[in-house]
Order: C-alpha cells, then sequence, then structure tokens
C-alpha cells in the first residue's frame, strides 16, 4: 500500500507542482520564442533526456538479476501506445499555446484544467464509476478554479474553444496512458510519446512558420531546459507511473492543483500579487483533493 501511495498521492503531486512553476518558465520564454517553436525545441530536448533515462534503466536492470518488471515487454503495444498518447498530447500541448495568445492565462488555466471533470464523464462511457466522494471533489475542485483564475467577466471567444479541445485531448491522453501503462514500460512509453509529440509540434511549427533561430534557442535556453528536462521529461514520466494500478480520475484531481502552483509561482518569482478570491481558490482545490483521498469503508475493507 505504501508504493501505491507514493504512485498515486506523490508522483502527481510533484508532477504538478513541476508544471505549475514551469508556467513561469513557459511566460519567460515567450519573450524570446515563438509559441510554437518553444514547444517544438522542448519536445526534442525531451526525447534525447528521456533516451538517456531508457539507458539508465536498463543498465540497472542488467546489473540486477533479481529486478522484475511489472508488465509485459510488448513492444507492439509499447509502439502503439507511445504513438496514440503522443499525438494526442501534441496536440493539447500546441492547442494549448494557441489558446492562450487569445484567452489569457487564468481562463487558459481554467478552461484546460476541466480535465478533472471531463475525465470522470468518458469514463462513464467506459463503465468505469467513480465512487461519489470523486464527484464530489470534481465539482469543489471547478468551483475553486473558477475562483483561481477568473477574474474578469467570463465571456466565451473562439480561442476559448481551442482551449475546450486542448482539455478534451489532456483528457484523452491521459486515459490512454492508463490503458497502455498497465502493459509496457512507463519510461519508454514517455520516450515513444514525446517522439511523436516533437513531430506533431513541429507539424505546427511549420503550417505558421514560426521556425526557431539559434539566437532565440540561446535567449531561451533557460526555460527550454527546465520545461523540456522537468516539465517534459520528469513530470509526465511521474504522471505515467502514477497512473499505474491506480484511479484515474483521483490522480487527475491532485494533478490539477497545477494551476495553484503556478499562481503561486508568479507571485513569488514573477512579483504577481495574489487577491484574496484567489487565495479562496487555492484552499477550497486543496480541499477538494483531501476529500478525493478520503477511502470508503469497503476500501478500507480491502486494504
Amino acid at each position: 500500500m505504501k508504493g501505491k501511495f507514493i504512485r498515486q498521492t506523490v508522483f502527481p503531486l510533484i508532477a504538478a507542482f513541476i508544471w505549475g512553476s514551469a508556467f513561469v518558465a513557459q511566460y519567460l520564454g515567450s519573450d524570446s520564442m515563438p509559441a510554437y517553436a518553444f514547444v517544438t525545441v522542448r519536445n526534442f530536448i525531451a526525447i534525447w533526456f528521456l533516451a538517456l533515462i531508457v539507458l539508465m534503466f536498463d543498465i540497472i536492470r542488467r546489473r540486477n538479476p533479481l529486478y522484475e518488471r511489472d508488465y509485459v515487454n510488448d513492444n507492439k503495444e509499447l509502439v502503439k501506445g507511445g504513438i496514440l498518447c503522443g499525438i494526442a498530447l501534441g496536440i493539447a500541448m500546441n492547442l494549448q499555446q494557441f489558446g492562450i495568445e487569445g484567452s489569457g492565462a487564468g481562463k487558459s488555466g481554467f478552461i484546460t484544467t476541466l480535465y478533472i471533470a471531463i475525465i470522470p464523464i468518458l469514463g462513464l462511457f467506459l463503465k468505469k464509476k467513480q465512487p461519489f466522494r470523486v464527484w464530489i471533489s470534481v465539482v469543489i475542485s471547478v468551483i475553486g478554479l473558477y475562483l483561481l483564475c477568473i477574474n474578469e467577466e467570463f465571456t466565451v471567444v473562439t480561442s476559448d474553444i481551442y482551449l475546450l479541445g486542448c482539455a478534451l485531448a489532456f483528457s484523452v491522453q491521459m486515459m490512454l496512458v492508463s490503458h497502455f501503462v498497465q502493459k509496457v514500460d512507463a519510461v519508454r512509453l514517455s520516450c515513444i510519446q514525446f517522439a511523436v509529440a516533437a513531430v506533431v509540434s513541429a507539424v505546427f511549427m511549420i503550417a505558421f512558420k514560426q521556425y526557431p533561430t539559434f539566437d532565440m534557442i540561446k535567449a531561451s535556453i533557460g526555460p527550454l531546459l527546465y520545461t523540456a528536462i522537468l516539465s517534459s521529461g520528469v513530470a509526465y514520466t511521474l504522471q505515467i507511473f502514477a497512473q499505474r494500478g491506480t484511479n484515474i480520475a483521483i490522480v487527475s484531481l491532485i494533478m490539477c492543483l497545477e494551476s495553484v502552483f503556478a499562481t503561486l509561482c508568479g507571485a513569488l518569482f514573477l512579483h504577481e500579487v495574489m487577491t484574496v478570491r484567489e487565495y479562496i481558490g487555492c484552499l477550497i482545490m486543496f480541499s477538494a483533493v483531501v476529500i478525493s483521498q478520503i477511502p470508503t469503508k469497503k476500501e478500507v475493507m480491502e486494504q
């Protein structure tokens, strides 16, 4: 149970913090590089980092004959899963960048993180029912997100449609990860996923003619390395580990705390002033996550 707690709670919490702090890096990087060029370069750097991680894990496995895999070594499923997850992730990341330009960071964060509501709804179509506390947590989280992210009159504009598509794509990516991570190696899945996401990003970059130059990369090297290694390489890999053998709806509730960490990091590093409304939103979201972690009587008996 200790291992499951770490995967289901600690891993997504760390991922949420990294993603939240990465908003600062993305904000700083956007000053020197076009959006799609930044995402593309970031993803290609992530591939090399993850390839090194795969090599490191392989060395550990070869040197430790007692090491046991908790997955089936199925290369066909690995490639299939990496491609499907990568397409969904690539579409989500670039739709988010496109939507941010027209909707602003606050509303973008709110709409993007609506995957916490979309995932359990999609699960109903797959006959995956959620405990009542999860639905309560989802409703509370959406309220907290609204207070945290929306500080102006909420009006729907064209870019919001792209962000809704982004939220749906992230939901699909998470559900695909939950399916394939039960069968294949998590780090290899993450590596292939980002290889495909990098190609998808390159398509967006070429379509919008946002080509990076050496001077752009040099000026944005700090934000690029932070988002590529920590946000893409580490956090998304932790997400994959977190979703192995756990409830995807509960994991997504914890990961939606990225909006809280993004706001806190913005206040700390970018000197953005938080309002009372935003503090209340943070507290509400944290309470929703706590509620989602309370086990039912049946779950306690199973422990």
